[in-house]
């Protein structure tokens, strides 16, 4: 009789099939789209997985505690907030993530929902939809010599970066975390930030100290008429004080991807206001970025699971 394979439990329905090729040694348990906790203690306590893949909802210090043989949890993508580290430290279990594999995907979803919100984008369509003309009554904002404040310049807020350079839009950026800033990028303070840039997008992860660091004391510093992209965490952001700050034209508009709470639910306040633009977490979901995050937590995980990294 051979030998049961080791099991991988992945958070989601499906996996790249080059990374599935890539874990041919292990059997491979898919979660379905939406996993809720109870739903992965009783996965993880069936099957005994030596690593998880986490595509979609969180993992819990329960379903860590159910896991008796877990090694690795490996992120389908950068960020690991939705990963308990501390529970994972406390059982010597690593957790990494494949940093930069959606990079250019987010970047471009960042670039798109800024200019939505520069150019009206979405209200001039339904206008014209409604057979209107509002060439004479219209004016959109230009971006060109216009400042952008990037908060967060790791791979992805680098890259964006140099998409606003390109359209000759000057760049600052805040990032406490980083060796060096990419050229061209001016290091400011946050406060500075806030102050001086025309736009604002946001790149970096979600942590206990900058959970709402959008509010309305930060939003209050800004310039008025001031453009908010957020393709990080929704977390970031205090939800209803960027609604007030958009009603009020504080903020011209906001190009938002992600959400305090996800999936959102009907009735969210953001939806039907105008100069509001919603997209829903799909900033890095490209068919290039599904394989490239595939192989990347697969990668790592294989990794860790081989002794080359430490744990």
């Amino acid at each position: 009789m051979s030998k049961a394979r080791p099991v991988i439990l992945v958070t989601g329905s499906d996996l790249a099939a080059a990374a599935v090729n890539l874990l041919s040694g292990f059997e491979l348990v898919y979660a379905g789209k939406t996993p809720q906790q109870e739903d992965l203690i009783t996965l993880v306590k069936a099957h005994d997985p030596v690593a998880i893949i986490v595509r979609y909802g969180a993992i819990t210090a329960p379903i860590i505690a159910a896991a008796r043989s877990l090694k690795v949890i490996s992120k389908h993508g950068s960020g690991t907030d939705t990963i308990d580290k501390a529970a994972a430290a406390a059982r010597g279990i690593s957790v990494v993530a494949a940093a930069g594999a959606n990079a250019a995907a987010v970047a471009e979803h960042a670039a798109t929902l800024m200019l939505a919100c520069a150019k009206s984008v979405v209200p001039l369509n339904e206008r014209m939809h409604g057979g209107h003309w509002d060439k004479a009554t219209h004016k959109s904002v230009e971006l060109a010599g216009k400042t952008i404040g990037l908060v967060g310049l790791g791979a992805i807020g680098a890259r964006f970066a140099r998409i606003c350079q390109a359209m000759e839009m000057k760049v600052l950026g805040f990032d406490p975390f980083a060796a060096r800033l990419p050229d061209g990028v001016e290091a400011v303070t946050l406060a500075a930030l806030w102050q001086r840039s025309d736009v604002i997008s946001l790149h970096c992860p979600l942590t206990p100290d900058n959970r709402q660091m959008v509010n309305r004391a930060s939003l209050a510093q800004c310039r008025k008429g001031v453009i908010l992209v957020n393709t990080a965490r929704g977390g970031l952001i205090d939800e209803l004080a960027l609604l007030e700050a958009v009603r009020s034209g504080q903020v011209f508009a906001a190009g938002l991807d992600s959400f305090a709470k996800e999936p959102m639910s009907a009735g969210h306040p953001f939806h039907g206001v105008p100069g509001i633009v919603l997209s829903p977490h799909i900033g890095g979901v490209t068919g290039d970025a599904y394989i490239n995050m595939g192989l990347g937590a697969a990668r790592n995980l294989l990794s860790v699971l081989t002794g080359a990294v430490a744990r």
